[in-house]
């Protein structure tokens, strides 16, 4: 387990990489014991920094939600981040050069509650009861931490990823926003294409097998935490393609079929 003082140095460390957009080394390299729990005290202190800066939490993203990730990283479970008003960027948003170090994209589908959430016990059906509305979204990741060491090649873990903040770095909304119950969720899927070629192309049936699941574990597993999701927020389900480069000058489309599309541009 990380002391106090590591989970604070930690999370200046990722704050740090974050404001000068310059990655810091792998926690998983200078602490080899470190644990899931003590990513998530990183991640939790770096969140109490932004919000004592004047951040607002807006939602969660739920990430590693695939097989083909969880089999990457060697791990059974999803992980879990914080959103925050700063990250929301508009369906067509030209994105800044410098805002990010190594943008990546994924295709996802964004619930927006109207009730809250709060676990144990928390079901799909729960979930679908609690959503306003679902929505095609892109989820903008990126990288605070080196995703390789270059002295070791060692590459980074599920702590890395978590004390990140799950890599998470912004949202795009757009597309039909529709009710839960007018959709089948698992047929939800999108053509993402990178400057008109297309990148990767998925079904939400593969996060979990149907996208509520992932909502129904955030629930439980924040109320471990005596946390939960609130009517109001937003809550990126999980990615069902691989992530996609975003290089400057790119503009990445991902079109939802009958649901509409979500785009962003890279400057």
């Amino acid at each position: 387990m990380l002391n106090t003082t590591e989970i604070a140095d930690a999370a200046k460390a990722l704050d740090e990489a974050e404001k000068n957009r310059v990655q810091t080394h792998l926690l998983s390299l200078k602490h080899p014991g470190m644990t899931m729990d003590d990513a998530y005290a990183v991640q939790a202190a770096w969140v109490k920094q932004k919000i004592a800066r004047g951040r607002r939490v807006i939602g969660w993203k739920i990430g590693l939600t695939s097989k083909a990730m969880q089999y990457a990283l060697n791990i059974d479970i999803p992980d879990s981040g914080v959103l925050f008003d700063d990250m929301m960027f508009e369906d067509g948003a030209m994105i800044p050069k410098n805002r990010f170090i190594q943008p990546r994209i994924e295709a996802e589908i964004a619930f927006v509650m109207k009730a809250p959430l709060a676990g144990p016990n928390v079901s799909v059906f729960d979930v679908l009861n609690a959503t306003d509305y679902v929505t095609p979204a892109l989820e903008i990741l990126d990288t605070r931490i080196l995703r390789v060491d270059p002295g070791t090649k060692k590459a980074r873990t599920i702590v890395d990823t978590i004390s990140d903040n799950a890599a998470n770095a912004g949202i795009v909304i757009g597309g039909r926003a529709m009710r839960p119950q007018d959709v089948d969720m698992r047929w939800m899927g999108a053509i993402v294409s990178r400057n008109a070629e297309v990148e990767e192309t998925g079904l939400g049936a593969g996060v979990l097998n149907h996208p509520a699941r992932g909502i129904a574990w955030l629930a439980n597993r924040l109320s471990s935490y005596g946390d939960r999701i609130d009517a109001g927020q937003i809550v990126l389900a999980g990615s069902f393609i691989r992530p996609v480069e975003a290089r400057q000058g790119d503009t990445i489309v991902a079109d939802f079929g009958p649901q509409g599309t979500v785009s962003c541009y890279f400057e």
